[in-house]
């Protein structure tokens, strides 16, 4: 039997939650999404990664400043509610619930197209059965498993990217684009719109969404307020790096590259710079990004829920309990494995934006969280102090608000219904508990008058 007195184990340092972040971004989703992306930045990839990750290092910043004032499981709704109010603390927890279920689903129905595009015969909803199976089995044994896989998977995937870079420089060397390597003109093209940039840096901000994720295990991480923040800016300067140099590369070698189809851009682009040997080696290393991104993004998510379910948000005795023996969120990592099923109908491109908009959101909330904290709470207010926590998470809440409302009409629809379902889902759950309260309260009162009767 499943108790709910038993605790997280701490087991984690820092090379851990380093590998299990980027296993959560996963490098090779630059990839997963680049027709996407390059369709929504018009093809000025480089500069959109540029905005994209100035935006993110803002929240870094603020991230890396809550996590030690709150090392505990619930990232952005922890910081939230405790800083600023528990009415805000559950906005971005319901909000943050889009990014989190939607990062599964995300990695498996990837995992699935991948799959049914090297096995024709086996139809995707049977890979992406599998798949929930699988890693609903590996999370339940334990979150150390899990980081283990997660560090090969990410050594893996870093070496495919090192190995595609040193094609393209290759090709460039031999002749190949209109520029030489060193050269500006992936930056400052004569046709870059500057809308156009901040729009596809708004979708690319989901590449770099895991840093914010590893704040979800500071419960299970040693000396989590040392260790968490220095993960966080290792995992976001090594995405950066990546992101950056491929889209650089990319737009000096084939500037003119074209595609027809999104989901498969990345496809034609590889099988274009390597051919058919490099095309079969990146769908390998793709299934098993794709694998450890779904991994770590369900041990997330069950941590999310945990924290939610301890807070009383969720019904506590399904999402707090653990498995005596693994001390893992069993009930947690099946409901998620049950929702994942619902990647046989989403499209990829629906589900990118829908956590997009989750995080983004959150993003905000984390940066309003330090001025509320650190600034107006503990009254930090010195020149260096002012800077700190209200100059700089000022500028990253307004980075990101910008960010959030560049995101398409359809996509922001989605995400402000599902705030106000949660208002009416918080008012419901506020109602009921009066009501509960207020019977208990006409029982004693009745209770205590049948005694003073009988005497």
């Amino acid at each position: 039997m499943m108790s709910e007195n038993l605790g997280l184990v701490k087991s984690l340092k820092l090379p851990h939650v380093v590998f299990m972040g980027l296993a959560w971004m996963t490098p090779m989703i630059y990839f997963t999404i680049y027709g996407v992306a390059y369709e929504a930045a018009e093809g000025k990839m480089a500069v959109a990664y540029i905005v994209a990750f100035l935006a993110i290092f803002f929240t870094a910043y603020s991230y890396s400043r809550m996590v030690k004032a709150y090392p505990i499981a619930g990232s952005a709704y922890t910081y939230t509610k405790n800083s600023i109010h528990p009415k805000a603390g559950f906005l971005v927890g319901w909000a943050l619930l889009i990014d989190y279920v939607f990062s599964p689903i995300i990695a498996i129905l990837t995992f699935g197209i991948f799959m049914n595009t090297e096995f024709p015969a086996i139809p995707t909803y049977v890979w992406i059965i599998i798949m929930n199976i699988v890693l609903a089995v590996v999370n339940i044994l334990g979150i150390k498993s899990a980081a283990r896989i997660s560090g090969i998977s990410v050594l893996l995937q870093i070496g495919f990217i090192f190995l595609f870079c040193m094609l393209i420089i290759k090709d460039i060397l031999a002749g190949e684009g209109t520029s030489s390597i060193l050269t500006l003109a992936p930056f400052f093209g004569e046709d870059a719109a500057m809308g156009t940039i901040f729009s596809g840096a708004a979708l690319i901000c989901f590449c770099f969404l895991g840093f914010d994720a590893v704040t979800t295990m500071a419960e299970e991480t040693v000396d989590a307020q040392k260790t968490i923040p220095k993960a966080i800016f290792l995992i976001i300067f090594i995405a950066a790096i990546m992101y950056i140099s491929i889209s650089y590369l990319i737009q000096i070698a084939y500037p003119d590259f074209t595609f027809v189809n999104a989901d498969n851009a990345a496809y034609s682009l590889v099988r274009l710079i390597g051919g058919n040997l490099l095309s079969s080696l990146f769908i390998m290393v793709l299934i098993v990004a794709t694998f450890t991104q779904g991994l770590s993004s369900v041990t997330s998510v069950s941590r999310f829920l945990y924290a939610l379910g301890r807070e009383s948000i969720l019904p506590k005795k399904l999402f707090t309990s653990l498995h005596p023996k693994y001390k893992t969120p069993v009930s947690n990592i099946i409901f998620i494995a049950v929702i994942s099923l619902s990647a046989v109908f989403i499209s990829l491109n629906s589900a990118v934006l829908f956590v997009s908009f989750g995080a983004l959101t959150a993003f905000i909330f984390v940066n309003l969280s330090v001025i509320a904290h650190f600034y107006i709470k503990l009254k930090k207010r010195s020149p260096k102090e002012t800077f700190l926590y209200l100059v700089f998470p000022l500028v990253g809440a307004t980075f990101i608000g910008w960010l959030l409302t560049l995101l398409d009409l359809a996509t922001l629809k989605f995400g402000v219904s599902w705030i106000m379902i949660g208002f009416v889902y918080l008012f419901i759950k506020k109602w009921s508990k009066a009501k509960e309260r207020k019977f208990a309260i006409s029982t004693l009162k009745r209770i205590q008058s049948e005694k003073k009767y009988v005497r």
